[in-house]
């Protein structure tokens, strides 16, 4: 795929889950698909595979939020990269608010993501979410 054609692929993501359809992320991800915290933080680490991905840190995440939206504000793309620059809105179950800034670096291949890189604020997270196990 062409970086134009990947470009669209995350837009086309981001567009669903900014409408609550957040089976669009997991739905375009490899099977092989690794997620990744960089940086020195509780939360620094790699899951994968995608079963993994979903299963011991997307599906305790978000049962940690009430209510939870994202949004692409700006998209880069080169070659098989694309950077997603996001925002969400969220609040927690326990009521604190979860207004996330996000810098998504993602690798695609044949179609299909591969992995990313999340950048955020670390701050935010450690305050109002549990890590998951």
């Amino acid at each position: 795929m062409t970086a134009i054609e990947n470009k669209k692929l995350l837009a086309d993501i981001f567009e669903q889950m900014s409408l609550g359809n957040t089976r669009a992320l997991s739905d375009a991800m490899a099977d092989d698909f690794r997620w990744v915290f960089p940086g020195d933080w509780s939360w620094s680490g790699t899951w994968e595979p995608k079963s993994a991905v979903l299963e011991r840190l997307l599906r305790p995440l978000m049962a940690q939020f009430t209510g939870y939206r994202i949004a692409a504000e700006t998209i880069i793309a080169e070659g098989d990269r694309v950077v997603v620059r996001a925002r969400a809105e969220g609040v927690t179950t326990r009521g604190e608010s979860y207004d996330q800034t996000y810098c998504f670096v993602f690798r695609v291949a044949d179609g299909k993501l591969r992995d990313v890189f999340e950048y955020c604020d670390t701050a935010l997270v450690e305050r109002v979410l549990s890590r998951p196990a």
